[in-house]
């Protein structure tokens, strides 16, 4: 039985911001033991990605921006309120995801996807 491929995955500067404000946000209303448990939230999440674009919660969100999908990050029994946000990057010796931000879901999204010259 042949290998699982695995993706490679980027994590863009503004998710990477994205990903520490809320979690001190978090520590900050529920503390860092709740902090820390969403961190590991937010990980699998990202992690999950490693699977491909068509993982399952994978959502194509070509009405925002052409080739922009978005993964909850609520999977395996985890809660959460956040949407990781990303795209197929082209690489030529590696499959690759970029990151671009995780935005809380009740935010507007359109709004908060990165530049084009960012995304490319």
């Amino acid at each position: 039985m042949a290998a699982k491929r695995r993706w490679t995955i980027r994590l863009g500067a503004s998710a990477e911001a994205d990903f520490q404000n809320i979690l001190r946000w978090t520590a900050s209303q529920f503390g860092p033991r709740q902090a820390h448990v969403y961190a590991q939230t937010l990980t699998a999440a990202i992690t999950a990605l490693g699977d491909g674009p068509t993982v399952i919660g994978a959502k194509a969100r070509d009405d925002i921006a052409k080739g922009l999908y978005t993964l909850h990050v609520v999977r395996n029994g985890r809660k959460g309120r956040h949407f990781v946000m990303f795209r197929v990057a082209q690489s030529n010796d590696a499959d690759v995801i970029d990151v671009l931000r995780v935005l809380h879901d009740a935010m507007n999204l359109p709004r908060h996807v990165p530049p084009l010259a960012e995304r490319e």
